[in-house]
């Protein structure tokens, strides 16, 4: 089986970003290597390389492929650039997590959304271990969730129907470029040419903290603009079984983090 977590990490752009700044400077992602120290905010300051990372992703200089991610070539947002910071120091698995765990502690805690997406604007921190949201103790149940992640996050750029051919040959451009194996490079282009299967992606729910992290991720690479987008979420919420006022404060969690969709920067 191939290493899914550095799959992840490679799709939202947390490899091709940490190889910017330098890997044998950078925190580690989390594959691999140890866990990194979970206080202060997930920006780019205070990150070895970081103030290159900025100047670079703010400017758009790069690109976007190898900084953004895979997800860059699917969509028309900056999302991704936009949690650079998070991405860089904690790895896209525990990035995502605490996107969902934050919307879940608040919704659970009574607070509003509106203080969710301000809250979440400041800084998104990794989940908690032992809360659901961190992938499980183990290796494997680790690799098991970011594999749902990454099948969560394919279908919904799929959502809108438009991954034409051309699309097709810039993501195989991508992935001759990066450091994935056959397996892993072979993966992705089945999942995309795979028929849209929200029910698929739902199964994979075998918790309300998993649901969570797979309508989160699931909104990472979705333009909310895009009616085919909006009533596929509407549908993997209804599939995850999601109370509508959590769905709305995974929005708030997501907008918070990433900025609104189509902004610079």
């Amino acid at each position: 089986m191939f290493d899914t977590r550095k799959l992840l990490d490679q799709f939202l752009g947390a490899g091709g970003l940490q190889g910017m700044a330098g890997s044998n400077q950078l925190p580690q992602s989390g594959h691999g290597g140890q866990t990194p120290a979970r206080q202060g905010s997930p920006s780019l300051e205070g990150v070895p390389g970081g103030d290159m990372l900025g100047r670079v992703l703010n400017s758009g200089a790069f690109g976007g492929a190898a900084a953004g991610g895979l997800v860059t070539l699917l969509l028309t947002n900056k999302k991704s650039r936009k949690m650079a910071g998070s991405l860089v120091k904690y790895g896209a698995l525990a990035a995502v997590g605490g996107l969902a765990y934050k919307a879940y502690s608040d919704w659970q805690s009574g607070k509003s959304a509106g203080q969710t997406q301000a809250e979440a604007a400041a800084g998104t921190l990794p989940p908690p271990q032992n809360t659901g949201f961190e992938g499980g103790a183990t290796p494997e149940a680790q690799s098991e969730l970011s594999l749902a992640l990454l099948r969560a996050m394919i279908a919904a750029a799929k959502a809108d129907g438009h991954i034409d051919a051309d699309e097709q040959q810039r993501i195989f451009g991508f992935l001759d470029q990066v450091d994935l194996d056959a397996e892993a490079k072979a993966f992705v282009m089945d999942e995309l040419r795979a028929p849209l299967d929200v029910d698929a992606v739902a199964k994979a729910a075998t918790s309300p903290e998993i649901a969570a992290e797979l309508y989160a991720a699931s909104l990472l690479v979705i333009d909310e603009q895009n009616q085919a987008e909006k009533g596929y979420l509407a549908m993997l919420a209804a599939r995850l079984n999601l109370p509508e006022d959590l769905v709305a404060h995974l929005h708030a969690s997501v907008a918070g983090a990433t900025g609104p969709a189509g902004a610079d920067a």
